[in-house]
C-alpha cells in the first residue's frame, strides 16, 4: 500500500482542546480503556491506508491490518452532523448511502498523541477515526471469568464500605463479575436491608412472588427452601423466560443445625463438561425444558433449553432446578438422546468436588451472578431460627456501575 497521503495537521484542525475531552467522554468506557492501554504501551503509528472492493485496508507498522467494511466507516461516522452531539446517539442512516458505497479518498492524519483515519465519501463527507480507537476494536474482549471448584471460597467486603466508598464498590463488583460470587459483612440484620443495595446494584428486579422474599421454615409455603430439607443447586426463577442475572441472599438470623450454604460455578461445570462430552452439551442446548413455580395467588411457566450461549457460542445462562422442572414432552424427538445429558450434568453439578460449602452468618450478603452460580442449602435440623431473605437484581446495571464509577473518574 504505497504512496498514501499521510498529512500532519494541527490538534485543532480535528478538534479542539475541549471538545476532545468531551468527545473522549462518550466513547464506550471498555473500548475507551483498552485505546488508553494501548496509548500507554506505546502502540505502533498506521503505516498505510488504502479504498477498495468496498473497504478501507489499515496497516500498522507492526503487521496487523484491519480491512474495514466502507459501511461500517460511514455508519460509525462521529462527526456533529452524523451523532446528535447533547446524547451521543447516531442521527446518520445507514439505508440513506449505497449499499456498494466506496471512499473517495483515504489518509492519515496526525494530531497530538495519536493520528487519525480520514476517509472522504463521494457527496464530500469527511469521517475521521483516532488510530487508538480503532486498533482497540481489533482486539477481542478479554475472557473476564475466573472458574473455580468446591475449594473456592467468597471474597469479602464491608456492607457500608461497599456503600459508602466507591473503590470498595469497584474492587467488590470487579470480584462478583469475575467469579460470580462474593460475601458483603457486617450488614444490618433488620428486614428490607437489602433494599440499601440499590444504589450500587440498581433497582431491585421484581417477581410475582415477593419484592423481599423470605426463607424460613413455613408449613404453608410454596418453595423448598420453605421446609427443613436439603435443597440442592439451583437457580432462582427459572421459570421466566430471563431469570433474574443476579441475587443477593441475606442472613437475618442463622441459630440453627445444620442449614449450610453451598454455591457452584455452573459455568466451569459446563466448560468441562463441553470439553469431555460434546454431544451431552449439544443435545442440553437444543432441547427446550419446561419450568413452572407457582403458589395460590401466582403462576410463572416457560420451556427454555438447560444452557443458553451467544452467537459466538460463549454460554450465556445455565437454567437448572430439579424442583421447578416439569415432564419433558413425549413429543420432544431428542427425548432419548436429553436423558443421558442431563443425568451427566445433574452428577457433575451435585458432586461435592465443584460445592463450595460455608456457613453464611447473620449480618453477611451472599451476592450471585444468578445465570451463572447455583446456590443450595443443607437440612435445617431442630427448631431454632434460621432466616433469610433475598433479593434479585440485573447483572447488567451491576457492571454498568462500574463503568459509570470509571468514566466519571470517581475510581
Amino acid at each position: 500500500m504505497a504512496g498514501v497521503d499521510r498529512v500532519a495537521i494541527p490538534f485543532t484542525t480535528l478538534e479542539s482542546r475541549a471538545d476532545a475531552a468531551e468527545n473522549r467522554a462518550r466513547i464506550p468506557t471498555v473500548l475507551m480503556c483498552m485505546a488508553l492501554a494501548l496509548q500507554a504501551s506505546g502502540w505502533p503509528s498506521i503505516e498505510a491506508v488504502k479504498a477498495g472492493d468496498g473497504c478501507v485496508a489499515v496497516a500498522w507498522a507492526d503487521g496487523a491490518v484491519a480491512r474495514i467494511p466502507c459501511l461500517w466507516l460511514r455508519h460509525n461516522c462521529g462527526c456533529d452532523e452524523c451523532v446528535v452531539r447533547q446524547t451521543a446517539e447516531k442521527r446518520f442512516q445507514i439505508f440513506t448511502v449505497p449499499a456498494n458505497l466506496m471512499a473517495r479518498g483515504v489518509r492519515i492524519e496526525a494530531c497530538a498523541g495519536d493520528e487519525a483515519l480520514a476517509v472522504e465519501w463521494p457527496d464530500g463527507h469527511l469521517s475521521r477515526f483516532l488510530a487508538g480507537e480503532l486498533r482497540a476494536l481489533m482486539r477481542p474482549p478479554e475472557p473476564s471469568l475466573r472458574h473455580w471448584d468446591g475449594s473456592f471460597r467468597p471474597q469479602r467486603f464491608d456492607f457500608d464500605g461497599f456503600l459508602r466508598d466507591d473503590r470498595v464498590a469497584a474492587a467488590c463488583i470487579e470480584e462478583f463479575l469475575a467469579a460470580g460470587a462474593c460475601i458483603l459483612d457486617m450488614a444490618p440484620t433488620a428486614p428490607g436491608s437489602l433494599e440499601q443495595l440499590a444504589p450500587r446494584l440498581g433497582p431491585v428486579r421484581e417477581v410475582l412472588f415477593e419484592r423481599i422474599h423470605n426463607v424460613e421454615i413455613d408449613p404453608a409455603g410454596y418453595n423448598l427452601a420453605h421446609t427443613g430439607e436439603a435443597v440442592p443447586p439451583h437457580n432462582d426463577m427459572v421459570s421466566y423466560a430471563w431469570p433474574p442475572s443476579a441475587q443477593a441472599l441475606h442472613m437475618l438470623a442463622n441459630d440453627c443445625d445444620g442449614g449450610e450454604s453451598g454455591i457452584v460455578d455452573g459455568f466451569a461445570v459446563l466448560s468441562s463438561l463441553r470439553r469431555d462430552r460434546p454431544d451431552y452439551f449439544e443435545v442440553l442446548r437444543a432441547v427446550p425444558v419446561p419450568f413452572r413455580q407457582f403458589d395460590d395467588n401466582n403462576e410463572t411457566s416457560v420451556s427454555r433449553p438447560t444452557i443458553e450461549v451467544d452467537s459466538r457460542g460463549a454460554v450465556q445462562l445455565l437454567r437448572f432446578s430439579n424442583q421447578l422442572m416439569q415432564r419433558v414432552p413425549l413429543h420432544e424427538p431428542r427425548l432419548a438422546e436429553f436423558y443421558p445429558a442431563f443425568r451427566e450434568l445433574a452428577a457433575r453439578l451435585n458432586a461435592a468436588s465443584v460445592q463450595a460449602r460455608f456457613r453464611l452468618a447473620a449480618g453477611q450478603v451472599l451476592l450471585t451472578a444468578g445465570h451463572r452460580v447455583l446456590h443450595a442449602r443443607s437440612p435445617v435440623v431442630g427448631n431454632r431460627r434460621r432466616h433469610l431473605q433475598d433479593a434479585y437484581f440485573e447483572h447488567d446495571n451491576v457492571r454498568n456501575h462500574l463503568v459509570l464509577l470509571k468514566r466519571q473518574g470517581r475510581i
